[in-house]
């Protein structure tokens, strides 16, 4: 007799209203439904829950480093999962991926060069080259087929000889495109052109929601990726850890991983001993976890491209991965449809955020109830109109 599969419950309604929650706490007292930032309402593996407990109650909570068991469990990983063959020491673990994201721009560039961004993209995808004092040129993101990919031949005019930095998001956040092997080859053929290093944003790639699709790791594709840029992952999202802070960049030149620890060195805090254990655990055996939590994340993305897509004014394109709806609200007769969703109880992601106010970024990581409830306001708001 076969083993039967552990079953987990993502449709538990947990209360994370007393837990200091960013997510909850933002409408606090309100009966506003909280669908923006990008952390889920599901209970992490048990698996980790159980790591922790017995970590906590060793009771000594000292001065740390990375276990050795994890580097080996996720070089594992890399090799299994995406056919990429890493090397121990080119692990930089960090204690958050926007951090990764602000080492690269400054350790990555100098005075005078470019640092170039999709858009709309994550927001500290654009602080980053402020924060560094870089140019920053916006690659806008455009739609292809039904899939959102930036226009990088647009704005190769813009660009200097002086070399940069091209920052990459893989898959799309927002937007949720898995790119494909000849996308990937067209951008690192674009950043050999133009001598750019790359910054690839990894971080939802082990939420890929169609079965015919995926991950390609950027710098698995060549030396010539490889040697030239750094790669960003984390268990966060994929596990709902995000707020124990852990993450790992990537960087197979000893070159660029020097410059990139001498920008974190004495600044960047390490990562902390309870991040460690449920990262390890997590990698270790939340598998049958993370693929029971994309069978109900498939089901939730099917459920919102029919509803949404049968409200006037609203369009949403297909999500391959993330668990984050980019829905186009542009012929919608309202001058703000954050603020006018948001008036209607629920509380999305407003566009302009990202670089593009007539969208809104809807999370659906959450319960199928609190999501039809979240579907019925829009519903009703927009038949209000």
């Amino acid at each position: 007799m076969e083993a039967s599969q552990p079953v987990f419950d993502f449709d538990n309604e947990l209360d994370r209203t007393a837990t200091s929650s960013d997510k909850w706490d933002k409408y606090k007292g309100q009966d506003i439904l909280p669908m923006w930032v990008a952390d889920s309402d599901f209970q992490s593996p048990p698996a980790v829950l159980d790591a922790l407990h017995a970590r906590i109650a060793h009771g000594v909570f000292g001065y740390t480093h990375a276990p050795e068991r994890l580097t080996e469990i996720f070089v594992a990983r890399m090799a299994e999962r995406y056919d990429w063959h890493i090397q121990p020491e080119w692990v930089v673990y960090l204690p958050g991926l926007v951090c990764g994201l602000n080492i690269a721009a400054r350790a990555l560039t100098e005075q005078g060069q470019t640092i170039i961004s999709p858009s709309p993209i994550y927001p500290p995808f654009i602080s980053s080259a402020k924060l560094a004092e870089r140019p920053l040129i916006k690659a806008p993101v455009i739609l292809e087929n039904g899939r959102w990919l930036p226009d990088l031949l647009g704005v190769s005019n813009q660009l200097t000889d002086k070399g940069g930095l091209l920052q990459m998001c893989n898959p799309l956040n927002p937007g949720g495109t898995v790119y494909r092997c000849d996308e990937l080859e067209a951008t690192l053929a674009f950043a050999e052109k133009h001598n750019l290093l790359v910054c690839s944003d990894e971080i939802h790639c082990d939420l890929i929601l169609d079965n015919e699709h995926k991950h390609i790791p950027f710098a698995s594709l060549s030396d010539s990726a490889a040697q030239r840029s750094v790669t960003l992952m984390a268990p966060s999202k994929t596990f709902n850890i995000a707020g124990l802070g852990a993450s790992i960049a990537i960087i197979p030149s000893a070159d660029i991983r020097a410059r990139f620890n001498n920008v974190k060195r004495g600044i960047v805090p390490g990562v902390s001993l309870l991040a460690f254990t449920a990262a390890e655990a997590a990698y270790e055996h939340g598998e049958a976890w993370l693929q029971a939590q994309l069978a109900y994340l498939a089901g939730h993305r099917d459920y919102l491209m029919r509803e949404i897509n049968a409200l006037p004014g609203l369009k949403l394109e297909h999500i391959e991965a993330t668990y984050l709806a980019w829905i186009d609200c542009s012929q919608l007769p309202v001058d703000n449809p954050f603020r006018f969703f948001e008036l209607a109880g629920v509380g999305l992601s407003p566009g302009l955020d990202f670089g593009n106010r007539q969208f809104v970024r809807l999370n659906f990581g959450c319960t199928r109830k609190t999501l039809e409830e979240a579907v019925r306001r829009m519903k009703a708001a927009i038949e209000a109109l």
